[in-house]
């Protein structure tokens, strides 16, 4: 009887044992690791750009071939100077033309004017008739209406000439010059890039999911290759509603070039050596 209890015992406290063990892990928890600190900085790539409206490309509204191109690339330009201007030998001639012909008729104008107060004179004489005054009353309106059609002709010709004179539409620096005299052009085609060095900033592709991150006001440092140790300073000024693609080619290659960006801008707290549209690293504070 003795060596059946005996095992049944050491059975039982092996179960329970058991049980004990299993419950243990049931209730211990284990605590999930501390989720990662994000970074307090954000880094983008970016470049230095004009603000809106201070880099314009200019063009001509004609087509032909120049005749004077009177500035250089680095040249210092204010609104209103003559930058280029456009052969126009043939309009010329027509202007020309149209202004004889309206010569022509104003002096067709005072002949029918005499002709109408002579014929209305007879008339109230009772020596003509009201039917000779009628019409050179009817010569001299038609008269009039011809000069306002010629006047016309040679305000369309003065308004093609003015297009041949291509005036700096803003005060600044010729940037590029893309074309020479005696080159043909055609209407829309560049001739100069004009644009005020005085009034940039920088623009920072910031990745799409730090997004979140950047905040108006928030300081940024700017670092640019050729100018080591320097570094200068801005403040992020405004933040767009809408991500675009990546302008700028990643210049670290493990960075995929597909990721939308975030065009910030970032104003500049002093002046910079840099040059227009020139790559820099921007280091900004994230919230």
């Amino acid at each position: 009887m003795k060596r059946l209890v005996l095992p049944i015992i050491g059975l039982a406290i092996l179960i329970v044992t058991v049980a004990q063990v299993h419950a243990m892990r049931r209730t211990t928890h284990v605590a999930p690791p501390p989720p990662a600190a994000q970074p307090s900085r954000i880094v983008a790539e970016g470049r230095l750009v004009t603000y809106p409206g201070h880099e314009v490309v200019v063009g001509s509204d004609a087509n032909g071939t120049i005749e004077r191109l009177d500035v250089n690339e680095r040249d210092v330009v204010h609104k209103g100077d003559v930058i280029a201007i456009v052969r126009a030998d043939d309009t010329r001639a027509a202007l020309t033309e149209a202004k004889a012909r309206v010569a022509e008729a104003d002096a067709d104008i005072r002949l029918y004017a005499l002709e109408a107060q002579r014929a209305r004179k007879l008339w109230q004489d009772e020596v003509g008739s009201k039917e000779s005054w009628e019409k050179s009353e009817r010569d001299l309106d038609a008269a009039r209406a011809r000069r306002l059609s010629l006047t016309a002709d040679v305000q369309r010709l003065e308004a093609l000439i003015a297009k041949t004179v291509v005036k700096a539409p803003i005060d600044g620096v010729i940037v590029e010059r893309n074309t020479h005299a005696g080159e043909m052009i055609t209407s829309g085609a560049p001739i100069v890039t004009i644009a005020d060095l005085s009034k940039t900033r920088i623009e920072a592709e910031v990745d799409e999911f730090d997004a979140g991150r950047v905040h108006n006001g928030a300081q940024a440092t700017i670092n640019a290759e050729g100018f080591d140790g320097k570094e200068w300073h801005g403040t992020i000024e405004e933040i767009p509603d809408a991500v675009t693609s990546r302008r700028l080619k990643p210049q670290d290659a493990s960075k995929p070039i597909d990721t939308r960006v975030l065009l910030v801008k970032i104003a500049l707290n002093e002046a910079t050596p840099l040059k227009l549209g020139q790559r820099v690293e921007v280091q900004i504070a994230a919230k």
